[in-house]
């Protein structure tokens, strides 16, 4: 398989997952252009798009995609439903395409129907997980959110995690800002800013990496619960996680 990153608007990523037979999957088309150009320049053949949830930077390139390729199937969750889709999905569905085959993921937390796509050692998930951080809590809880985060975390740790955004400077100055002792996160922030320096993006990522500098995946640590004003192990992880999550939007 090859994975092709398409960057769209200002910082949207749409994902493309190709065969050795030059079919490919589409996931979260923000703009369709962008995708017509690397199929054409690649001769790639699209077998089917993949939703993750309802929000316009998501699903904005589907019509056009659809005039393209007027056969197109279109899977996602039924928050998607308006949206172009073919094909309602739901946890523990299976979608398979010719030689992709993946796993739905139901993560609530930033929409309330959000899913994600799993062929190993590919996670495609949208806004709930991002390199660093995680999704704005749109319409879910926080109880959702990190019940969402704690199901990516069970995956094995060499998957990828190829998220919709390019927000991990951003969300490595809170990390840094929440754990200013923490070493690992200063490296990793100063390689991330070297990256960017060079216009150059920084996922995919893996999962044993986010284990390691994204706070969001470590509302355990002693340390973080104390930066945050909080009493260690005073209350549950997930309001930890919430409290973590209101600090961010107000960072």
């Amino acid at each position: 398989m090859e994975l092709i990153r398409i960057p769209a608007l200002s910082d949207n990523y749409i994902w493309l997952l190709c065969d050795e037979n030059k079919y490919c999957v589409i996931i979260d088309p923000a703009a369709s252009q962008p995708v017509i150009d690397i199929l054409a320049a690649n001769q790639l053949i699209p077998a089917a798009i993949l939703l993750t949830h309802h929000h316009s930077d998501h699903v904005g390139g589907v019509p056009r995609l659809h005039e393209h390729s007027p056969n197109l199937p279109v899977y996602g969750p039924k928050e998607t439903q308006d949206k172009g889709v073919t094909h309602i999905v739901h946890e523990h569905n299976t979608i398979e395409i010719g030689n992709f085959s993946f796993r739905v993921m139901e993560l609530p937390g930033h929409t309330l129907g959000h899913i994600a796509f799993y062929q190993a050692p590919y996670l495609f998930c949208g806004d709930t997980l991002f390199s660093g951080g995680c999704g704005r809590l749109f319409e879910g809880t926080a109880e959702q959110m990190f019940s969402s985060l704690d199901k990516i975390s069970s995956l094995p740790n060499d998957t990828l995690i190829c998220c919709a955004h390019e927000y991990t400077a951003a969300n490595m100055k809170f990390a840094k800002a929440v754990l200013p002792d923490n070493q690992i996160i200063h490296d990793y922030y100063q390689e991330i800013l070297k990256l960017r320096e060079n216009n150059q993006a920084t996922v995919p990522t893996n999962l044993q990496t986010e284990k390691k500098i994204n706070v969001f995946l470590n509302c355990h640590d002693v340390d973080l619960q104390k930066n945050i004003g909080t009493k260690p192990n005073s209350m549950p992880l997930s309001s930890v996680f919430q409290q973590l999550r209101t600090y961010k939007d107000r960072f």
